[in-house]
Formats: structure tokens, sequence, C-alpha cells
């Protein structure tokens, strides 16, 4: 049996993305993680994202928030914020 039925891909950005200076350099994995290096130092970040539309949320480990943006090709980062003080 088959269908027509595809269901809407969760992470439609997986694979690797860079800033228009290559400075930072990420790979947005199928499980919602994410693996960023910057400049020579490799994973530098790890956490979590949720993609809408092109518009990207970030949550890395240590709680630090950001968000992105994919625009023709290129990953466009913005508003990065430190975790919270406990």
């Amino acid at each position: 049996m088959t269908t027509n039925h595809t269901s809407p891909v969760p992470y439609p950005y997986v694979g690797m993305w860079v800033t228009a200076d290559g400075f930072i350099r990420q790979e947005l994995l199928p499980n919602g993680r994410y693996d960023e290096a910057r400049g020579s130092r490799k994973s530098a970040y790890t956490g979590g994202y949720t993609v809408t539309g092109n518009h990207i949320d970030y949550i890395d480990d240590t709680g630090f928030t950001a968000t992105g943006d994919i625009r023709d090709g290129v990953l466009y980062r913005e508003g990065e914020q430190p975790a919270p003080s406990a």
C-alpha cells in the first residue's frame, strides 16, 4: 500500500550552517540539538533548538538563549542573551 501523505519535517534546516563571515559554524542535528563552533573553538555551544518558518530559537545546555534566521542560505544570529542568574 502506498500513500501520498508525507509528514512535515520537524527540523527542516538539518545540516551545517555558517554565518556570512564564517565565524559561527552551526550543525543543526535531526534530533533538535545543535553543536556550534566559533572561530577556532569547536563545540563552543551545544543545546536544543526549535524552528518556526525560517526562524530558529536556541537554548544552550547552560540556559543561554539566542535567536537566528536562515535567509538566502545564510545563518543570521541575533538576540543572544545570557542565562538568567540563580
